[in-house]
């Protein structure tokens, strides 16, 4: 490696060193993205290209997802008021039938989750529990795979924001590698432009990762609590269920006494 090369490598790294340990506000302000006081939008918007674009396209789609999640995660949407009531008394009163149109035409997780339950009440109570189970966990699947879009979103815009600076630190550097004399204060202008991407990508990733586990966390305790009011509501069907059993146990016993107090004779039509 001759001399020359290593001079060049030292006056790069020299102004690298110089650049990284300069103050942010000359940085801003030879990027001019802050004017007044006030930050200037449509030069950060210009510094950000097509990555920035479609980072701003991210955080649309984020509050979109979050409007949406906000009322349809609540607790009167997943358990309307009232509906348990009415099911209840339904249930208690013996209108399955009745129930089950209820539970149909007011459709949310616990409306669900009951009329999956009374569909298999001929089938005994074991058989209706499994039923809630089952349906309780896939409502539950359906409303994580809901928020998981908050996750994506949460990790693609800091990726994308890195992309957008790499190729930024690659022109800027390209730049200085083209400039006769490179001064120190080159890179400003470049390095600032870069990391826009970056900014633009952590501004969205923070609040989308923090709705997700918000909206986690308000999922497992409306799951919990809408299986727990379910029980409630189709306890009356598990009691009658209960002595339609015992009953019906209790049949071929008074039958089998009749026989052996009253024998039917050999031959008898």
């Amino acid at each position: 490696i001759t001399a020359p090369r290593y001079g060049s490598a030292l006056r790069m790294a020299l102004a690298v060193a110089a650049v990284a340990l300069s103050p942010v506000p000359a940085l801003a302000q030879d990027a001019q993205f802050f004017r007044d006081g006030s930050v200037d939008v449509k030069a950060l918007l210009h510094a950000g290209g097509v990555i920035g674009w479609v980072i701003i396209g991210l955080s649309i789609a984020m509050l979109a997802l979050v409007v949406e999640h906000l009322l349809s995660i609540r607790r009167g949407s997943l358990m309307p008021r009232g509906l348990a009531e009415e099911l209840h008394q339904l249930i208690s009163s013996g209108n399955i039938a009745e129930a089950e149109n209820v539970c149909r035409s007011r459709s949310s997780f616990l409306g669900f989750v009951v009329g999956a339950g009374l569909a298999d009440a001929g089938l005994g109570y074991s058989a209706v529990e499994k039923s809630m189970e089952d349906a309780s966990a896939e409502q539950a699947a359906r409303l994580f795979r809901k928020i998981e879009y908050l996750s994506v979103i949460g990790t693609l815009a800091p990726m994308l924001g890195l992309m957008g600076t790499v190729w930024g630190m690659i022109q800027a550097f390209g730049e200085f590698t083209a400039a006769a004399v490179p001064q120190p204060a080159d890179f400003a202008p470049g390095i600032s432009h870069a990391l826009v991407t970056t900014l633009m990508g952590l501004i969205v990733a923070v609040p989308a990762l923090a709705a997700y586990a918000i909206f986690r966390n308000r999922i497992d305790e409306y799951v919990a609590e809408t299986s727990l009011l379910a029980e409630h509501v189709i306890n009356p069907l598990k009691r009658s269920l209960i002595e339609r059993r015992r009953n019906t146990g209790r049949k071929p016993t008074a039958v089998r006494a009749a026989t052996a107090q009253f024998p039917v004779e050999r031959g008898a039509p």
